[in-house]
């Protein structure tokens, strides 16, 4: 890589870095019980703390930002890949349904153990993911059985495909939630909504396996990316198993989309914006923009996640709903501009 490239990766990365401390700061210092940097210091150092920052900042504030921190990590690349692999700009998990069929399985899960399912037991943390997985694989299935054209994915089919199964799958979801007793239907309507307000350590654990395993095998491939972008028929030419490649990418992305879905709830946008806004700032090549996604993903979900908690205080507004506010213009100019 080039030293220019490398110089403009390490500084947007750098950049990304302080947004997110920033937010960490701002997250952790402030709320319904405000501490000092320097009783947050002495908490996490367990230097004389008192009983309540202790219960403040390792039971509620610290495990919610490391949360945020890892799921808008993980729907930041998983954006990236995915537009990668389709060649559109407009492609998004949510977008494609992908964030829907994991929310709908999900969803299923939580039906069909309704009244014994805690979402903070560490059986329903570890097994949602799974469920989640089932869905995010229907709703990519789906898409290549009906975006596809003379065996290749249509980049516009896709996005109509794709808003399709989202409603479908939508739908769906809101018809098995009202079905559940009160207690379970407030408790999907709140993760529905993209929420991190509940989350625990527990939440935290469930999340690093897969951010620990699919990052690094995605980033590995990250010139087959590069490849895929001259289209098939040239990556074809020069030795790239198009299929094979394309699948481990999405299986991989859908992963990362999972795991997210099922500790926070469907968050849309981040997969969209995170990618378009990494190119900007390290250019195209994947190895430098699929972690950059990733900082921006992080960055965006910690900042929503303290806008949507202090904004409307003593109520909160789930993250979910935060980042589609920002979301929906920039989808729409995205539009506007993709046209021109």
């Amino acid at each position: 890589m080039p030293e220019h490239s490398m110089a403009r990766t390490w500084t947007a990365a750098g950049a990304c870095m302080a947004v997110i401390a920033a937010g960490f700061y701002l997250s952790i210092t402030n709320g319904m019980f405000d501490m000092s940097i320097g009783e947050v210091a002495k908490t996490l150092l367990g230097m004389g703390s008192s009983r309540e920052h202790e219960l403040v900042v390792f039971t509620f504030r610290l495990p919610r930002i490391v949360l945020a921190i890892l799921v808008g990590a993980a729907l930041g690349m998983a954006g990236s890949v995915i537009q990668g692999v389709t060649r559109n700009g407009l492609a998004d998990p949510g977008i494609l349904g992908i964030n829907a069929g994991a929310g709908l399985t999900v969803v299923l899960y939580m039906f069909l153990f309704q009244g014994t399912v805690e979402l903070t037991g560490w059986a329903a943390v570890m097994a949602m993911p799974m469920f989640g997985i089932a869905g995010g694989l229907l709703a990519t299935s789906l898409i290549y059985l009906f975006a596809r054209e003379q065996g290749r994915l249509d980049p516009q089919r896709l996005i109509l495909v794709g808003i399709a199964i989202a409603s479908g799958f939508g739908a769906l979801t809101m018809y098995v939630s009202l079905k559940m007793n009160p207690n379970d239907f407030e408790m999907a309507a709140v993760w529905l909504a993209g929420s991190i307000y509940s989350a625990n350590w527990k939440f935290v654990a469930a999340m690093v396996p897969w951010l620990v395993v699919i990052p690094p095998l995605l980033w590995w491939r990250a010139r087959t990316l590069d490849v895929l972008q001259l289209g098939e028929p040239t990556a074809t030419g020069l030795g790239a198993a198009v299929e094979r490649e394309k699948n481990m990418l999405l299986f991989g992305s859908i992963g990362l989309v999972s795991a997210s879905v099922a500790v926070s709830g469907s968050i849309g946008f981040v997969g969209l914006i995170a990618p378009h806004i990494a190119r900007r700032l390290v250019g195209l090549r994947h190895r430098s923009s699929l972690p950059v996604s990733g900082l921006i993903g992080a960055a965006m979900v910690v900042l929503g996640d303290f806008i949507g908690k202090t904004i409307f205080a003593p109520a909160e507004l789930a993250v979910g709903i935060v980042i589609s506010i920002i979301g929906v213009p920039y989808f729409v100019y995205l539009l506007i501009r993709s046209k021109s």
